[in-house]
């Protein structure tokens, strides 16, 4: 089980005294821990080792992974400056080029909308979690980042932009209803990538950019975009994968509606769990993030002169409230319910993340698997089916 989970990890590019709980759970928790001491944090084993919190690399090759184990729920919204980056910005890249954005439909003029037009325009969008597709054990699970975001919707760009009326009629005319909208930003590069491809554009169908809520986003954080996080606008789409939330945008246009994938959606069909790699793009299923979990942290204590063990994560992904977690330490136990996470009973969806925790006690020193499920069948969770988040930690005192 670990050698498969191993080659498709290989396949797919604080305080310690707090733990991963909300607030409501905190005190509940730590009733268990109480007047205990900690001692340190397990590491994860047979995982990547790559610097966190830093960009690491160059252009596509460039990386920064966010130590989720940092996360506390006083502070669950990630620090701009570790945000996750799957991509750093072209050292070819000028601000002139991504100034203004075009807009072409299938027919008639271009229009054009300026970054400095779309920062005036814009608003608080919510707090959102991005993951890469390719968020694996090499990188520690560290591509993946929440922040907030200010910015506009997309389908109010294309809808009331403001432009002379025979301009703005000519762009509504040639986005008829069969027609899909590709977004495409600046991805040249002087030299060429050990692991990616160049090229990065994604296209979608009017519906999905107004049921996910896709705005182009202008600030995180309060503060205007970095270069490498897609200065000075950014596509972002809630829910789905960081991959279609195009960086350094350039151009938004409309092309017909049996139009083929892009370089980038064929990159990514693998990765976002598609049937094969379609040969148009509206084949493409939503590549939306199922719901997800996986620990983050393994805090070791000693309580009344016993060591005990305090397991914390994460819980996101999906659209339905998850109503029971479980976690398994191994393949031959049982899973059993966590025993605290924030369940968000008055929600619909599970973005950006919660968080869970739970209070073990090995029965022997050794290497355990963590691995968690969603305890309710309707629920698509195809990575925690296959085991993609297991964790593996080695317990040498109990």
């Amino acid at each position: 089980m670990l050698g498969a989970l191993t080659l498709a990890g290989g396949g797919i590019c604080v305080g310690l005294d707090k733990i991963l709980l909300p607030p409501s759970a905190l005190a509940r928790t730590r009733n268990s821990f109480a007047g205990g001491e900690m001692l340190g944090i397990v590491p994860f084993a047979r995982e990547g080792r790559p610097p966190m919190d830093t960009p690491i690399g160059e252009d596509l090759d460039g990386r920064l992974y966010t130590d989720l184990s940092a996360l506390t729920p006083e502070q669950p919204v990630t620090p701009l400056e570790h945000f996750y980056l799957r991509t750093r910005a072209s050292a070819l890249l000028k601000d002139a080029d991504v100034q203004s954005i075009e807009l072409r439909g299938l027919t008639g003029a271009p229009l054009h909308i300026s970054a400095e037009e779309l920062r005036t325009k814009a608003r608080p969008m919510g707090r959102h979690l991005l993951e890469c597709a390719g968020n694996t054990r090499d990188g520690r699970f560290g591509l993946i980042s929440v922040a907030d975001w200010t910015g506009v919707l997309l389908t109010d760009v294309l809808e009331r932009l403001p432009a002379a009326p025979e301009d703005r009629k000519n762009l509504q005319d040639a986005m008829q209803d069969d027609a899909r909208i590709v977004v495409s930003g600046f991805d040249t590069y002087a030299s060429q990538s050990a692991s990616s491809t160049p090229g990065a554009s994604w296209i979608f169908s009017r519906d999905d950019l107004r049921s996910t809520g896709a705005f182009l986003a202008t600030e995180m954080e309060g503060q205007p975009l970095t270069r490498d996080h897609g200065a000075p606008v950014r596509l972002v789409v809630p829910g789905w994968y960081g991959c279609t939330c195009i960086k350094w945008l350039t151009e938004i246009r409309a092309v017909p509606g049996d139009a083929p994938p892009t370089s980038q959606m064929h990159e990514f069909a693998f990765r976002t769990m598609q049937r094969g790699s379609p040969k148009l793009a509206r084949d493409y299923q939503p590549p939306a993030i199922d719901q997800a979990a996986m620990a983050t942290r393994v805090e070791k204590w000693r309580v009344d002169e016993r060591i005990k063990y305090r397991v914390a994560g994460i819980l996101w992904g999906g659209t339905l409230p998850v109503k029971r977690l479980e976690i398994r330490f191994n393949p031959e136990q049982d899973y059993v319910p966590v025993d605290e996470f924030d369940r968000r009973e008055n929600s619909n969806k599970n973005d950006p993340w919660s968080f869970w925790s739970h209070s073990w006690t090995p029965a022997s020193p050794g290497i355990y698997l963590l691995r968690l499920r969603v305890a309710e069948p309707v629920v698509q969770m195809r990575r925690l089916d296959m085991g993609f988040y297991v964790r593996q930690v080695e317990i040498t005192e109990v």
